[in-house]
């Protein structure tokens, strides 16, 4: 099977997690649903079509594997706001405020935590394989997006071309482990990395997995996150240490 490798680095990077209050907490692994937007934003869809993007997101299978670790950091935001203040929404429409005289007398504070010097492969494949957009599409639009492409948060942008090449695997963690053969970074004994559940392993060497359920797949027309994912997270050998 083809499988699309991506090369994910960039002085910053987020892979968003579960928000909780003001902690808007990352993943160590790219979203399902971050690749699907990806994809589209380099494909030039417009958000609101949400059909395309489901079905999009519904094709794709993945895996992903932390080349570096890097450092993660913690930002701290805060804003004075006023009653009149208003601020322009991803849905492109204006929000403006409520509440009581009280509201405004403290800043507004939030963390947004992210990862510097991060770096992530990600390798996927299309199921059903030959249904538009076909991998090659997809391949193309990232090296000629429609729009400026960033990792996570829009600030974020790529420090090399995103798109390392095709591969010809029998699944995510092989097609990982040959990514991990190919690429210019120093070689470490293992590497922490994510594949789908039931995901045969085939030649790749796998120590410590364990399943973990996650909510990265969005629900496109309701503009949430929903459902449960069950991966599997472990650590891959380098193919030099494998051999």
């Amino acid at each position: 099977m083809r499988h699309l490798i991506l090369d994910l680095d960039a002085p910053l990077m987020s892979f968003g997690g579960d928000l909780v209050d003001a902690y808007g907490v990352v993943r160590d692994f790219p979203a399902k649903s971050m690749l699907a937007g990806l994809f589209a934003n380099a494909l030039g869809w417009e958000r609101y079509d949400a059909p395309a993007h489901a079905a999009l997101q519904d094709r794709l299978v993945m895996g992903s594997a932390r080349v570096a670790e890097g450092q993660r950091q913690r930002e701290f935001q805060t804003a004075k706001l006023e009653a009149n203040d208003r601020g322009w929404t991803t849905r492109g429409r204006v929000k403006g405020r409520a509440g009581g005289a009280d509201t405004y007398k403290s800043p507004h504070i939030r963390y947004r935590d992210m990862d510097a010097d991060a770096r992530v492969l990600i390798a996927c494949r299309l199921d059903p394989a030959g249904e538009a957009p076909t991998l090659d599409a997809l391949a193309a639009a990232l090296n000629r997006p429609e729009r400026p492409l960033f990792l996570g948060r829009k600030p974020f942008i790529p420090s090399r071309r995103l798109v390392l090449g095709v591969v010809e695997a029998a699944s995510i963690p092989e097609a990982l482990v040959a990514a991990l053969a190919g690429i210019d970074a120093p070689h470490r004994a293992q590497v922490r990395a994510q594949w789908p559940l039931r995901e045969a392993i085939g030649t790749a060497i796998a120590t410590g997995a364990q399943e973990e359920e996650l909510t990265d797949e969005r629900h496109w027309p309701a503009g949430v996150h929903a459902g449960l994912r069950r991966v599997m997270v472990g650590r891959l050998a380098w193919p030099e240490a494998a051999a």
